[in-house]
Order: structure tokens, then C-alpha cells, then sequence
């Protein structure tokens, strides 16, 4: 699994992301920031296929992983591969959360919780930021 720590292999500086993306996507995928809960283009899609960054295009979740969680956000049990996606940790906002950032760019996802009771192979929920994500739907 990839590490934070070493240099993604897609790199570009703030003013490339900036002219590749919306200033929305920015603040979300390049300054960690959130959209609002419920206004997100894929928490409520049930259409099958990949969901791909946003930002560089890499693979993450699959649709088959996808599950309602009425958090506001999509909702993930497990990403598409175990080195697709890095997790960190996040202490802001006075909290220590885990974030999940793409291993292929670096840029912010969401966050990934575990133990909240949901009936999932995994117990875990990658509360993922729609702008965050590109779906590729399945042919």
C-alpha cells in the first residue's frame, strides 16, 4: 500500500489543479474541504460501475461496494483495490478522524468510519465526497 509520505505519481502544481478543476472540486479534492450532506451528484445513484477520482482518473469504488447509510454521502464498504486508495490521519476540527485521500493524486475523498453497526462485509463506511468522484458506468 501506498504511504502519504512518498510523491504520487500523478503531481501537479495548485495552479494546474486549479485550470483542470471547478473551484468546488478544488476545495474538496486539493484543500480537503466537504460538500454539503444530501446535495452530491452520486448519493443516491444505483447505477452499476466504477467510481473513478475525479481528479486524475484513477479507479477507487465499485458500485457492488456502494450502500445506502442516509449519512448524506456515498457510501462505500471497501475500495475497488486495497492500494487504490491511502488512509491518514485527520485531526481537524478537533477530532481525530482517518481520511482517505486517492493513492494516485493524493487528493481529499472523504473519510472512512468503523463500527457504526451497518450490516456490511466489512464494518466499515468510506463516506466519500460525490464531487470527489467520476462514475464510469458499466457497459
Amino acid at each position: 500500500m501506498s504511504s502519504i509520505e512518498s510523491k504520487p505519481p500523478v503531481q501537479l502544481s495548485d495552479d494546474e489543479w486549479r485550470v483542470k478543476l471547478s473551484p468546488e472540486e478544488f476545495k474538496v479534492l486539493r484543500l480537503a474541504g466537504t460538500e454539503r450532506p444530501f446535495t452530491g451528484e452520486y448519493t443516491d445513484t444505483k447505477t452499476e460501475g466504477v467510481y473513478a477520482c475525479r481528479a486524475c482518473g484513477a479507479e477507487l469504488f465499485r458500485s457492488s461496494e456502494k450502500f445506502e447509510s442516509h449519512c448524506g454521502w456515498p457510501s462505500f464498504f471497501d475500495p475497488k483495490d486495497s492500494d487504490a486508495v491511502i488512509l491518514k490521519t485527520d485531526r481537524s476540527l478537533g477530532m481525530k478522524r482517518v481520511e482517505v485521500v486517492c493513492a494516485n493524486c493524493h487528493s481529499h475523498l472523504g473519510h472512512v468510519f468503523e463500527g457504526e453497526g451497518y450490516d456490511t462485509p466489512t464494518d466499515q463506511r468510506y463516506c466519500i465526497n460525490s464531487i470527489s468522484l467520476t462514475l464510469k458506468p458499466a457497459e
